[in-house]
Formats: structure tokens, sequence, C-alpha cells
């Protein structure tokens, strides 16, 4: 691949697909995009914007320079061309391109040299296309390669991520150590999964269903209630707050709750059982589910009981984690009593709505410190089915007025987000570092726990969603959902680094 000016010969690379950005970091959204203009033809050349086009200032994170090096490690495009400032027009003269291609955000351009560039391409009976990639909820990558070379590659870049972050091992062990001081305070559902060990016997001689021997079962505690567990577990001081069932099983959760250090207010609704979901598992391998459930919104007299509480508990904190399920306890009059003792006590507040199997939405949570959905959830938040990864988080970020987010993205990741003083953003890419998990159920909740703990601190969004993202490689080796300790992480954390030399 080379690396060109817009001043060198370039009639060799007439009738090429163009593509046009600025690239500022590299993220699965951009990959999307780029593979698929790269399946129009066969050469892809990058247009890469200059630092310069705003009243002459750098408006970018990272020069072009280094922009280039980062886009040509990705091994998917041919050619990058570096302009002087955005002459995209210029060069769709220069290169006749068989095909100019644009993420979707650009079908209604405000760039002048846009405009110029799509008009001429038409003029001239070429095609323009305006795609974002596919959206793909999945990754095939194993059948690309070893899952040793795939480690390895995710490895580096995660260091390469670090790296252009500025942060060493050192920095994070630094900021690891800044936990201890913060105070959280916990509310949301909580859940019981249980996971049922079976032996696979066949199937039904009566009709094609899959028979099982159930084995042996165990419990564990999850939704909100993990999350203030990951939270006392990597050293912050934690409060917890839920609803709960009349049953055995929220005893269950207060013993455990109280075995790991967390005095729990847990208020029982004797309308719904503790949430409880059992799946049922053959050799790792996760049959299917059966929940047990009730998700309408709490009755006034509960409600008042729970807002008392959140009251009761909010002076002696410095942040409020919100785990939000939509079963019906993160109600209205929730959400309003806690944005008021935010302002009140200057508290810091992170939520996650998680809405795979219920009807929920993640833009009910406004003037967040920081929201962290899943891509499914932000598209159907926003109705938006087309916009590319960056542009979709933009949007969102701006209709909640959240001040930070992580657009996590399964297995291939999360990008954290962080407004700058400048009034821009800061963005990161970080990949899933375990390539063969054995259970993802945990990742999104161990990573909304660092980033509550890391930020309540005092610590910055980009050394903490890094860690984050040692922490959800840590919570998806295992079975079931088991609070993370601080030293695990910091060992897990130095053998990442290590891995390198």
């Amino acid at each position: 691949m080379s690396i060109l000016s817009i001043n060198n010969n370039l009639t060799q690379l007439r009738g090429c697909v163009l593509t046009y950005g600025h690239f500022s970091t590299i993220h699965p959204g951009h990959i999307r995009y780029l593979n698929y203009a790269r399946s129009k033809g066969t050469n892809l050349v990058v247009a890469l914007k200059g630092d310069k086009i705003e009243n002459n200032k750098n408006i970018y994170n990272y020069n072009q320079k280094e922009r280039s090096e980062a886009l040509n490690s990705l091994n998917i495009i041919d050619d990058i061309i570096c302009l002087k400032k955005n002459e995209i027009d210029e060069l769709t003269k220069i290169l006749e391109p068989a095909f100019l291609a644009f993420g979707k955000e650009f079908e209604n351009p405000e760039e002048e040299t846009i405009k110029k560039a799509i008009k001429l391409q038409r003029l001239n009976n070429r095609k323009v296309i305006f795609h974002a990639g596919e959206i793909i909820y999945s990754t095939s990558e194993l059948l690309k390669g070893s899952q040793n070379e795939l480690s390895q590659k995710r490895n580096n870049q995660f260091l390469s991520s670090a790296k252009r972050q500025n942060l060493s091992l050192s920095t994070l062990q630094k900021s690891l150590k800044a936990w201890k001081s913060a105070k959280l305070l916990v509310i949301g559902d909580t859940i019981v999964d249980q996971y049922a060990a079976c032996e696979a016997l066949g199937l039904s001689a009566e009709a094609p269903v899959l028979v099982v021997k159930e084995l042996e079962k165990k419990n564990y505690i999850g939704g909100a209630a993990v999350v203030a567990s990951h939270i006392k577990a990597l050293g912050a001081s934690c409060e917890f707050i839920s609803i709960v069932g009349d049953d055995d099983t929220s005893k269950y959760v207060k013993d455990t709750l109280l075995e790991r250090g967390i005095k729990p207010v847990l208020i029982s609704d004797q309308t719904r059982p503790t949430t409880l979901k059992k799946r049922y598992v053959v050799e790792n391998q996760k049959l299917f589910r059966v929940s047990k459930l009730e998700d309408h919104n709490l009755n006034k007299e509960i409600e008042d009981k729970l807002i008392y509480e959140i009251e009761e508990k909010a002076p002696f904190v410095n942040g409020i984690v919100i785990s939000d399920f939509v079963y019906g306890v993160i109600t209205k009059n929730v959400l309003e009593s806690i944005k008021k003792l935010s302002n009140k006590y200057g508290l810091l507040v992170f939520g996650d709505l998680q809405c795979s199997s219920q009807v929920g939405s993640i833009i009910k949570f406004k003037d967040f410190s920081l929201i962290c959905p899943n891509e499914k959830e932000a598209r159907i938040a926003m109705q938006d089915k087309d916009s590319g990864l960056e542009n979709l988080s933009r949007k969102l970020i701006k209709i909640t007025n959240s001040e930070n987010l992580i657009m996590k993205l399964g297995a291939q990741g999360f990008i954290a987000y962080s407004k700058d003083k400048k009034g821009g953003f800061n963005s990161q890419s970080f990949p899933a570092l375990s390539v063969n998990p054995i259970d993802v159920a945990g990742a999104g909740d161990s990573l909304l726990a660092v980033m509550a703990v890391g930020l309540s601190s005092g610590e910055e969004v980009m050394p903490t969603a890094t860690l984050g993202c040692i922490a959800a490689s840590l919570a998806v080796e295992s079975m079931g959902n088991i609070p993370i300790e601080r030293n695990d992480l910091e060992l897990k954390l130095q053998s990442t680094f290590k891995k390198n030399k």
C-alpha cells in the first residue's frame, strides 16, 4: 500500500473506488464502511482530510501522519492520498473513480467540496454510493485464523489503543490505586441467574426435541446486584437498593451480598417474584433460558419507599449507578428524584439499560455522566438503522445530553466517547480481548462497574475505559457472573502488557 499526496502523479489510480474522511480514531464502524466500499471494486483509495480545515486550526486528536499510519495497519486499503485540507472535489476530477463512496451522514453534505465532488461524479455518469457498511452483532473472525493468532491480534489492538491515549502500564496502575475513594449507590433490578449443567441424551422418539438430563445447578446473583458486587470487589464503597419478591430467592440475594460486604436495602414487593433466569447448559454451551419475572411498574407505595431510601443514601456517596433491565423498577418518578439529588449533591450518574427481550429506550436517561448502550439498543432507541457508528453515537450523546458514552459492540468490543473542553469528542475503540468467551452475560455489568468506580474516583474516561476492557475480558472467562477482584484485574493488566514483549 502507498501513502501519496494530491500532488503526486495519480493517473494509475483512475477508475478506483474512492472514499473520504478524517478517520481520527479507527473503530469497527470505519472497518465496516471500508469493507463495503472495497467490495465495489479492485482498488480502494482513501482520501484523508488534512489537519487544518477550520479556521486554519487542527481540529483532530491525531495529525494526518498518525491517522494515515492507523489506516495503513488495517490491510483493507490499497492507497491513501493525504489531502492538504478537504479538496475531495479536485481529487475526484483527477481520479475519475468508478465509485465515490461516502458514509450515510454525507447524503446531505454541508461541505462545498463534497457537493462539488458528487455533482462532478454524477455529471460523468459515475456512481455515488452512501453506505455505512453492514451492521453485524456477532463475529466470524475464528474462521480467519487460529485462536492464538486472533488473541495476539486483539492484544495488539488493545496496546495500540492504550498507546494512542498515552497510557502506560504504570499510568493505569496509578489509576487503579485511586479507586478506593469512590463511594457509589447502585439502584436497579435484582436478578438471580441459575445455571443447570446437563447431559445431552439425544432426540426424543416422540418429537424432534432435544432431551437432556439435569446433573446439578448453581445460582449467581446478577443484574444490579452483581454490578454492586463488582464495585465492592474493585475496592470502592458501595450501597445497594433494589426491589425483590417475598421468596427464598430474595433471601439468597441478601445472604450473598452480606457475605461480600454489602448491606443491601431490599424492598419486598408482594406483586412480583425475585427475577430468576434459569439457563440450561451442556458442556459450556447454553441451550435455552427460562425466565421467571414480572415487569409491571412499581405501585405508588413501593415506589415511594424506593425513593425514600435513595434520598437517605444520596448525601453519603459521590455517584449513583442505575442498572435497568426494564422490569418496572426504574420509573419516571425514580429518575426525576435521582436527577434532583444529583443536582443537589453534585453526584455523577451512570446508566445502563438492557432491553434485549423487553421494551425500553436508553434515551430516557437524560443528563447522565455516562450511558452504556449496545449498538442494537442505540439503533432501536434512535430509530436509526443506517447511520455509521460515529454519527449514531454523536446523535445519541446530543439527544441525551450525556457527558460520556460507551457504545458496546459485542464481539467487536466497544467505543468510548468523551467530550473535551473545546466541545468536541475524544473517542477510542477497544477490542474484545477474549477470542472464545465462555459466558458473555457479565461483560456489560463489569464494564459499567469499572466506569462508575473510575470516574467517581476522579479518573479520566480513557484510562478507565482501558481498565474496563480488561475487566470485561475477565468477566467472560468463567460461567456465571462472578465479581472481579481488583488484584485479579491488575494481574490481567500486567500480563496483557507483557504479551507484547
